[in-house]
């Protein structure tokens, strides 16, 4: 089969086309999520609440507009929970044209998992790192310094490690499409397992709270998870063809590519 290659003009759209549906699925989770808005920021607040002194249970907000912006924000990120189907199947709908056929025929499958898989890390952090961090946190406070916080700080640091965790919790699943692709090896991830290890502990670092048992927290799963995509890789990476000669003979043409 002749790679057939097509303008960078037409990816670009269907890029945009793939991106406008992806705005549309979040539009609508949007417009669902806000009206329970008061119920998923309650919800999404629990971990902190906990943590609070019994008799300084509750959150301020100090600008006119801040607990409507709060509420529009955290509508838009269940928005974004809610529209994870549709975001990863427009990802996949993407990139499979330049993939083997026998490639493209995993797209229920990789929806399914990259789904699964982003709401276990964003489970994760909310369930098991958000209780121990804002214990840690919290446990500045003194008879003379007490906690308030605010909505919207909150919300902010919330939204930043739930997505993080999300994303973090993929590296499996991006690992077995790199690795059937060709694009990886599990020799080249295990080469460079000790640049990954500190890379791994930097971005805990940044991520989470300033304490050790958090930032363990984050670090610990993530090494387990680039363990995980090394056996991925071995089990699952591209291998090469040989003919009855022994020689490699090529595989099946991917699809049009860009040119």
């Amino acid at each position: 089969m002749v790679d057939q290659k097509l303008p960078f003009t037409v990816h670009l759209e269907e890029l945009r086309k793939r991106l406008i549906i992806c705005c549309a699925a979040v539009g609508v989770g949007f417009l669902v999520c806000y009206g329970f808005k008061d119920r998923i920021f309650e919800f999404v607040a629990i971990p902190l609440i906990a943590s609070l002194p019994e008799d300084n249970s509750w959150m301020i907000f100090t600008g006119v507009t801040e607990a409507f912006f709060t509420y529009l924000k955290v509508s838009l990120l269940a928005g974004i929970f809610l529209s994870l189907p549709v975001i990863f199947y427009q990802l996949w709908a993407f990139i499979s044209p330049g993939l083997y056929s026998k490639e493209r025929n995993v797209i229920v499958p990789f929806v399914v998992f990259s789904t699964l898989f982003f709401i276990t890390g964003a489970s994760f952090g909310y369930f098991v790192v958000f209780p121990f961090g804002f214990k840690f946190l919290l446990g500045f406070a003194t008879d003379t310094i007490r906690p308030f916080p605010s909505v919207k700080e909150y919300l902010s640091f919330a939204t930043k490690l739930l997505l993080a965790f999300g994303f973090v919790f993929e590296l499996p699943l991006i690992t077995y499409f790199l690795s059937k692709t060709g694009m990886i090896t599990y020799q080249t991830l295990a080469k460079n397992r000790r640049y990954f290890i500190v890379l791994a502990f930097v971005a805990s670092a940044i991520l989470t709270p300033p304490d050790v048992a958090t930032q363990l927290l984050m670090a610990g799963p993530i090494l387990i998870l680039f363990e995980i995509s090394v056996a991925v890789a071995r089990a699952f990476g591209r291998k090469p063809l040989t003919d009855e000669s022994g020689d490699l003979k090529d595989e099946e043409e991917p699809g049009p590519t860009a040119g």
